[in-house]
C-alpha cells in the first residue's frame, strides 16, 4: 500500500492492517492489536519526518508477520535510551519492545525499516 504524507495516512495503515490480518487464517485477537500498534508508529514517523510519500508492505510468515515501511527520509530512527522525563518519541523503543526483530536498511531514496511480530 502507497500513501502520501498527510494524517489520514496513519489510520489509514491501521485499517489496512487490520483487514489484512482479519483476512488471513493468521489473526489472533492480541496479534491484530499489536499489528496495528507497529504500524501505527512506523507511520506517524513517516509523516512526522519523511518528505514525500510511504509504502507499507505485510507479509504473512508461519507464526510471523514482517511489516515494512518504506520512506523518502535518509535519516535512520534510533531508539532512545529510558528517560521517564521525556514525552514523546517512544516510537522505536514500543516497536522494538514488541517485534522479535527490527531492522533499519538505509535505501537509494531513503530507508526501509522491517519489523517481525509474531503471531499468537
Amino acid at each position: 500500500m502507497e500513501f502520501g504524507r498527510t494524517e489520514g495516512a496513519i489510520a489509514h495503515a491501521r485499517d489496512f492492517t487490520v483487514d489484512f490480518l482479519e483476512r488471513s487464517a493468521s489473526a489472533v485477537a492480541g496479534s491484530v492489536d499489536a499489528a496495528r500498534l507497529v504500524v501505527s508508529e512506523l507511520v506517524t514517523n513517516v509523516v512526522k519526518y519523511a518528505p514525500g510519500p510511504c509504502r507499507l508492505e505485510l507479509v504473512l510468515h508461519v507464526g510471523m508477520l514482517e511489516i515494512c515501511v518504506h520512506d523518502t527520509y535518509g535519516t535512520l530512527p534510533v531508539a532512545r535510551p529510558r528517560d521517564p522525563e521525556r514525552v514523546g518519541r517512544h516510537g522505536m523503543e514500543i516497536v522494538i519492545a514488541i517485534c522479535t526483530e527490527v531492522e533499519v536498511e538505509p535505501t537509494p531514496n531513503g530507508k526501509r525499516v522491517r519489523a517481525f511480530l509474531p503471531l499468537g
